[in-house]
């Protein structure tokens, strides 16, 4: 490709020139040759660490992603950007750090990048936070950029039937109802997580990964791809080709990130029955890129859209065997079909989607993993945005129709989720209660913790169908049950939530789509007026900033608004 400053915008301006010798010297050490200084510089952000099997590999693919770019003409600089893992921090109070890591990734990134004055990037994710941190710097930066997902792992095996994390915290809530013992409990745990790769159902980063594929950010078929194979390291290598061509051709995240590739993303979300945490994260990175989508978005696409894919935490079926027949650029090319999919949408393929998906192979007649549109596990969406006395601006449902569509019971209150989590597994609990844990949103907990372990322990413990769960915290997306999170305003900040006393009447009615107190008005005003808010958790660090800077759930929880 010609080396010229139309594709070398930011790097020129770091090392051009007889006074920018300095800035060339440190880059020799790191090892620039004089036809280096020449090429545009692509940034490769790392998301490597041995924190978490999500991202154990990622070394490597920056590697194969470095290479793509070098092969191209193009000088791979790689990076690192922190991870943390919610599957280890589950249940602490280190979890409240989760959320806030997607904010510090962004941070990074950016950071880095405008810095260095790369001219593009490749960004590469595994665990959950990984992906939105990434798109929400690349938005940010508005560079031609791509992002890799590093992969789904491989399902476990115990006594013949497949496993993932999920199973060892459900398993957890089976050894305290006595149904397995501590020899099976170690069993599930050891042989749960063979490798490497992100969590392996239609969690929460399977959710965001092909939701970015959606939306036009990655090459097709990346989101549907083992963490280690060879479909990996090419796509990779792939895409440290394809930036330098969005550079040739200076189609940047804006050009494709609009409006209608959102809805798109919002689409396949719904159809793959994927994760609540993508409500807060496409607001997040619809905020950023400066495109209006809103929580009512998430029903009126939802109205029409079914879901179809039987995958785990609600389905039978892991990201392994989706892979197996085809991934998720079948399911899109169905929805395009059907008018679901807006394909005039350019992606970084620098070709619009109906184009990519133009000549996609269909998946096997005999496949039961992706129903028919006409017949689907859900005729309209399972994320449900809910209202009420008890969510004025809103909260997020996760509603396969599984659980069914109302539940009313009384209300038991915690105020922080390791409270709940005990009363749980203690026998507190019974048929018809609605567990409410609050203080946990963006501010109050601050971080906004996942609810996994109270969940899971729901499920170990025979009482899915039994009682329901409410929350200004998130969901894992390994959770499934009768659960509301993200309600919103928060306790922490005088929401209703604040004042729900044990023995309360709750509804929760997924068709009128209302989360309901029964008290009358008067009641819960009086209620609020004697509420105190309670001294802040944290005054120093990064957890206190945070809850100073970070926007209500509804909006996506950002910090730069």
């Amino acid at each position: 490709m010609a080396n010229d400053n139309n594709t070398r915008t930011f790097s020129s301006k770091v090392v051009d020139g007889m006074e920018r010798a300095p800035s060339r010297a440190m880059l020799h050490a790191v090892g620039f040759k004089d036809v280096d200084f020449q090429k545009p510089q692509i940034g490769i952000a790392s998301t490597w660490s041995m924190v978490t099997p999500c991202n154990m590999h990622i070394n490597k693919l920056a590697d194969d992603a470095a290479r793509g770019v070098d092969d191209a003409n193009g000088k791979a600089i790689i990076f690192n950007t922190i991870t943390i893992s919610d599957g280890i921090s589950m249940g602490t109070e280190g979890m409240k750090y989760s959320l806030v890591s997607r904010e510090v990734i962004a941070d990074s990134i950016e950071t880095v990048t405008g810095c260095q004055g790369f001219d593009g990037l490749v960004a590469i994710g595994g665990c959950d936070k990984n992906m939105p941190g990434c798109m929400i710097a690349i938005s940010r930066l508005n560079r031609p950029a791509i992002f890799v997902y590093g992969g789904t792992i491989l399902p476990g095996c115990h006594k013949d039937k497949k496993l993932d994390v999920v199973s060892v915290f459900e398993a957890v809530g089976a050894r305290a109802n006595n149904q397995i013992d501590d020899a099976e409990l170690a069993a599930i745990e050891a042989k749960a997580i063979p490798g490497a790769g992100s969590c392996g159902g239609m969690y929460t980063a399977n959710t965001m990964a092909s939701a970015i594929e959606a939306l036009g950010m990655s090459l097709p078929g990346s989101s549907a791809q083992a963490a280690i194979s060879e479909e990996k390291r090419e796509d990779c290598e792939r895409a440290g080709a394809a930036v330098l061509e969005l550079l040739k051709k200076d189609i940047k995240p804006s050009d494709i990130m609009t409006k209608k590739a959102f809805e798109n993303a919002i689409t396949v979300i719904i159809a793959l029955g994927g994760s609540t945490n993508a409500v807060l994260h496409i607001l997040a990175m619809a905020n950023s890129a400066n495109v209006d989508i809103q929580l009512d978005d998430f029903t009126r696409i939802g109205a029409n859209v079914p879901m179809v894919a039987d995958l785990k935490p609600s389905g039978r079926y892991q990201m392994a065997e989706l892979i197996e027949i085809g991934g998720i650029q079948p399911l899109m090319k169905i929805l395009l079909d059907r008018g679901l999919l807006h394909g005039d949408c350019l992606t970084v393929t620098g070709k619009t989607l109906a184009e990519n998906l133009a000549d996609v192979t269909p998946y096997p007649i005999d496949q039961d993993m992706i129903l028919p549109l006409d017949h689907p596990i859900k005729k309209d969406s399972h994320l449900v945005i809910l209202y009420g006395n008890l969510a004025s601006e809103g909260s997020v449902a996760k509603i396969t129709g599984k659980e069914g569509l109302h539940f009313t019971g009384t209300a038991k209150v915690y105020d922080a989720e390791e409270q709940a989590l005990q009363g749980i597994l203690n026998g507190d609990i019974v048929k018809g209660d609605v567990i409410v844990i609050r203080y946990e949103g963006p501010k109050g907990g601050p971080g906004m913790r996942e609810m996994l372990s109270p969940t899971s322990a729901i499920m170990g413990k025979g009482l899915g169908k039994e009682v329901a769960l409410i929350t200004d915290g998130r969901f894992s997306g390994g959770t499934h049950g009768f659960v509301v999170g993200h309600i919103t305003p928060e306790a922490y900040v005088g929401g209703p939530l604040a004042i729900v006393e044990n023995g309360d009447k709750i509804t929760i009615d997924a068709e009128s789509k209302n989360l309901t107190l029964h008290l009358e008005q008067a009641e819960i005003a009086a209620r609020l007026q004697k509420w105190q808010q309670p001294a802040p958790k944290y005054t120093r660090g990064v957890l206190a900033k945070y809850a100073k800077l970070v926007s209500s759930a509804s909006q996506g929880a950002v910090t730069d608004n």
